[in-house]
């Protein structure tokens, strides 16, 4: 599992929170077991204020071993400061429609794709594993339904600069399992050589039920954020992410094995919550925690 809490869960809150909590909060996640955290984004602070400070939370973040730290980022710029600052992972985004490319990082998705190039090259000469995240996949707020023929064009670019991992990102949450099941076997068939995960917002109450279908299909890592806060700044009406607590949930009752404490993670959304002035939306956090 890919903890995106502190990073997507965060960017699209009204209360930003300081470093310091920040830092607490990916804290907190790796006590509770994560051992794959977006700590922060690498983007412009006017931009996304909620993730100005990425450096001093790298800077504070707990080192330990088994526990990789990962960056968010969007341009070249944003990947010499994540390697700067001493990521353990680069994700680069590249938007599979032109119109929510455009005003998400500014450029078309094929000047995204070059510039993508480019990155991936770098991080590599870095030593430092990067993956690409697809987002919109499923769907685009502004054109509509994603051709899956372009998903699978942009994950054989991903194969083709070295990424380990192509994650599959329901930006705005309209996917279905039948879709989960037919970009899964698609892009496998097209991009066999990097690890596949998978990015689910719950706005119309699908992302568990797309999770559950991912994992039937043999994925085995899947972004989820403590408490189910999150969305995104440029897509309208995006609500949160699939809640790491009830996620977890889902999958330990049928019988998935995370080495995650569920119960520490339902603690942590609670305690989230409170920093940032609203109740969980996770269905374990608004009952109080996992029932006895």
């Amino acid at each position: 599992m890919l903890e995106v809490g502190p990073r997507d869960g965060l960017q699209n809150e009204a209360r930003a929170l300081s470093p310091d909590d920040r830092i607490e909060f990916i804290t907190r996640c790796a006590d509770a077991g994560t051992r794959r955290i977006e700590a922060v984004s690498f983007v412009h602070p006017e931009r996304v204020p909620q993730m100005a400070g990425a450096e001093e939370v790298m800077a504070g973040v707990p080192r330990r071993e088994g526990v990789s730290y990962s960056g968010l980022v969007l341009n070249r710029r944003g990947l010499d400061r994540a390697l700067a600052a001493g990521v353990d992972e680069v994700n680069v985004v590249v938007v599979a429609s032109d119109t929510f490319c455009v005003r998400n990082q500014g450029r078309t998705t094929d000047e995204a794709l070059d510039a993508w190039d480019g990155m991936a090259a770098a991080a590599s000469d870095a030593g430092v594993p990067v993956s690409l995240t697809i987002a919109a996949a499923f769907g685009c707020p502004f054109e509509g339904e994603t051709p899956p023929e372009r998903v699978v064009e942009i994950a054989r670019r991903a194969e083709a600069a070295g990424a380990f991992e192509v994650a599959l990102a329901d930006t705005i949450g309209v996917g279905v399992p039948a879709q989960v099941r037919d970009l899964t076997r698609r892009v496998r068939a097209a991009a066999p050589s990097p690890a596949l995960r998978f990015h689910f917002h719950n706005t119309r109450n699908t992302g568990y039920a797309n999770a559950l279908t991912a994992v039937d299909e043999g994925v085995t890592v899947l972004d989820a954020s403590a408490g189910g806060f999150g969305g995104c700044p440029f897509a309208p009406a995006a609500t949160g992410n699939i809640a790491t607590e009830d996620l977890l949930y889902a999958l330990h009752r049928s019988g998935v094995e995370t080495g995650i404490d569920l119960e520490a993670v339902a603690a942590t959304g609670i305690w989230l919550g409170g920093l940032l002035g609203e109740p969980a939306p996770a269905l374990l956090g608004r009952a109080g925690g996992f029932p006895a």
